[in-house]
């Protein structure tokens, strides 16, 4: 059986699937890809504000370290931009890299949940020792969340609107942990999206 390790840049994913207009169902999604393999790790990195909206994702990254995901975290730093708009700097991109690489030598497939450019030279380097590469992503979003340079350099892409159904929550379910949103991660309120679109087929 393939020994696979999910890599989740959490805020890259956020902004893909908040783009498309659905939430990813944590639960679903650890169930579809242990269906693919036996998924040694499952890692979800993200950056957290330590004030005011620190507590906004903490229910959802409680959730998913008792439900088999290893949460990676580090502060984020706030700052004001030249419209003096408050604004959040800081990724996961060193941290995600060097796990990979500890790993590579222990998996035979590694799935990236990041449409981040700057990953093409992580991912060549993982296919060197042999390791298989999904980068998962969307070109469906306006613009592309995917960068055109990973997504040449993967094996193989995966577009989140062809996983939604399949690791999408069901609009239906309010409940659960594990479908809260980081709201830190919001730069304004998002128009409220319909509730009574096709939903029903």
């Amino acid at each position: 059986m393939e020994k696979i390790a999910l890599f989740i840049d959490g805020a890259n994913l956020y902004s893909a699937t908040k783009s498309l207009g659905f939430d990813i169902d944590y639960k679903r999604l650890l169930k579809e890809f242990q269906g693919r393999g036996y998924v040694l790790r499952a890692f979800y990195y993200t950056t957290l504000v330590e004030e005011t909206e620190y507590s906004s994702i903490r229910p959802l990254l409680d959730w998913l370290d008792y439900n088999g995901y290893s949460v990676v975290t580090k502060p984020a730093r706030e700052f004001t931009d030249s419209q003096g708009r408050r604004r959040v700097r800081g990724n996961m991109d060193i941290e995600l890299a060097v796990a990979a690489m500890e790993l590579a030598d222990h998996v035979d497939h590694i799935v990236l949940f990041s449409g981040d450019g700057d990953f093409r030279s992580l991912v060549e380097a993982v296919q060197r020792k042999g390791v298989r590469v999904t980068v998962v992503s969307s070109i469906h979003t306006q613009p592309p969340m995917i960068a055109d340079e990973l997504r040449r350099q993967a094996d193989v892409f995966l577009d989140l609107v062809d996983l939604q159904a399949k690791v999408g929550r069901d609009p239906a379910d309010r409940s659960g942990r594990m479908q809260e949103t980081p709201r830190f991660l919001e730069r304004r309120a998002p128009a409220p999206a319909p509730d009574d679109d096709t939903a029903d087929s």
